[in-house]
């Protein structure tokens, strides 16, 4: 008789999500990003194609539909949806798309274009398909071997910036374009009676920065 496997605990993603220590309220990124912005000379910019739109109706920022649809796959598999909500039904692939029209955020999407037109380029060579329409399991063998490569290589590199962003679409503020219906908020337990307990910096206003950045016109 085989032994029946034990339900996934509850606070398994929850205890994964506080190690990761993003639970700031503001973009874990920009502070970094303005310093690598400084020290390193701007790179070219990078040919995304026509921008289009997400399967909701949204208008995409940055990705082309194809890449967007991409991202949308590499999020989910990063946090994906089980008895918990997931990447997707935080709209993190969407935070990722505005967040990356941050001014202060130019090098790191020059990165992170590149690194998602390289997972594609790895799904096509190994599975002869694209990334998207590869299996959950293929996708985490491919998203691991990005996490295996060695420190500072393009690929470690990337999935740096997948996880991390991934990340920062489900805990931040929902003004940025990720967290949808706060719903990282609440797996967290900062939500739980309605009212959200755990509140942006002083002074922080959201929307007020994304227009500054161009995202909301």
């Amino acid at each position: 008789m085989s032994r029946a496997r034990p339900p996934r605990s509850r606070l398994s993603r929850r205890s994964f999500i506080q190690r990761a220590t993003f639970l700031g309220g503001g973009v874990v990124l920009l502070g970094p990003a303005c310093k690598r912005s400084d020290e390193k000379p701007k790179a070219p910019p990078t040919d995304t194609g026509p921008l289009g739109t997400t399967p909701g109706g949204q208008a995409l920022r940055t990705f082309s539909s194809f890449e967007y649809a991409v991202v949308a796959a590499a999020t989910e598999r990063i946090l994906p949806k089980d008895e918990d909500p997931g990447a997707l039904d935080a709209d993190v692939p969407v935070y990722i798309d505005r967040i990356l029209q941050t001014p202060a955020l130019e090098p790191v999407r020059d990165d992170f274009v590149g690194g998602v037109a390289a997972l594609e380029r790895r799904a096509n060579r190994m599975f002869q398909k694209g990334f998207a329409a590869l299996t959950p399991e293929q996708q985490d063998e491919l998203l691991t071997l990005f996490k295996d490569s060695p420190p500072r290589s393009a690929e470690a590199h990337f999935f740096e910036l997948l996880t991390v962003m991934t990340l920062e679409g489900f805990l931040g503020d929902p003004s940025y374009g990720g967290n949808k219906g706060k719903v990282g908020w609440r797996l967290m337990g900062f939500d739980t009676i309605g009212t959200v307990a755990m509140a942006p910096p002083e002074g922080h206003d959201g929307p007020k920065c994304l227009r500054e950045c161009g995202v909301h016109k």
